[in-house]
């Protein structure tokens, strides 16, 4: 599986916001990833977006690329259940350090399927 972005991957909130929608619209299953809070050091500040669909397929930015792998795993499980996923990455986090999230901080991201 293909997983491709944008090459604007710091878009508006709002552009995310859109490409969900237009998403839904065409058929796609969808799921947005939120950065909810931060605490230290963040790569990308609370409100930021990640919009992801059910091949992979993704907009936005919610870490700048250190967790974003992580996200989009999760979004996908999240697409398949219905269950909204609250992830916590900091510099403690095992798996925040296998993705690269070593910049002192630690974020929380929402992440919930669009109906």
């Amino acid at each position: 599986m293909a997983v491709a972005g944008t090459a604007d991957s710091f878009a508006r909130p709002g552009d995310i916001l859109n490409t969900a929608l237009r998403w839904r619209e065409e058929g796609r299953e969808v799921a947005l990833a939120t950065v909810v809070s931060t605490w230290g050091s963040s790569p990308r500040p609370v409100g930021s977006h990640l919009v992801i669909d059910g091949d992979g397929s993704f907009e936005g930015s919610v870490s700048g690329g250190c967790v974003e792998g992580a996200v989009i795993r999760a979004a996908r499980h999240v697409i398949a259940t219905g269950e909204r996923q609250m992830l916590e990455f900091g510099v403690t986090d095992d798996e925040a350090w296998e993705v690269g999230l070593a910049c002192g901080g630690r974020i929380e991201v929402l992440v919930v399927r669009v109906e």
